[in-house]
């Protein structure tokens, strides 16, 4: 028995506004379109708010320099190890703040990329489709 692929069985149940019969104007099909439209943007700004309520953490200097940002980049907190506040260690301390910095930003990226993967994944869009704003 063949597989069933659910992006197009999605698509002929769209087309056949769920029944065995083609939708009868081009109305129908543009409200169906407007839904889909809808439904998209709901699951979008539900991403959004998910992945500000998500957190990393970045690190440099084996952890004297800690960043906490949300999956959306936002930084929370900067955190110093107390052994690294001596006026002749501020450029490392800033170079360690830039590193940390820039690992939070990273692993920021990476978690943004996989929920709108899984999200992409849960609509049944097909692999390396991307809708705007997405990737």
């Amino acid at each position: 028995m063949p597989k069933t692929n659910p992006p197009l069985a999605r698509c002929v149940q769209a087309a056949t506004n769920g029944v065995d019969r083609p939708m009868k104007s081009m109305e129908e099909m543009m409200q169906a379109a407007q839904k889909a439209a809808e439904t998209i943007q709901t699951q979008m700004n539900d991403m959004q708010a998910k992945l500000d309520s998500m957190e990393v953490e970045g690190q440099a200097g084996g952890g004297l320099v800690k960043v906490r940002a949300t999956a959306k980049g936002r930084i929370l907190r900067v955190e110093i190890d107390e052994s690294l506040m001596k006026p002749e260690e501020k450029q490392m301390v800033e170079d360690l703040v830039t590193a940390a910095f820039n690992d939070a930003r990273d692993k920021a990226d990476r978690v943004s990329a996989e929920e709108m993967k899984q999200m992409q994944g849960g609509m049944g869009l097909p692999p390396g489709f991307n809708l705007p704003g997405m990737g």
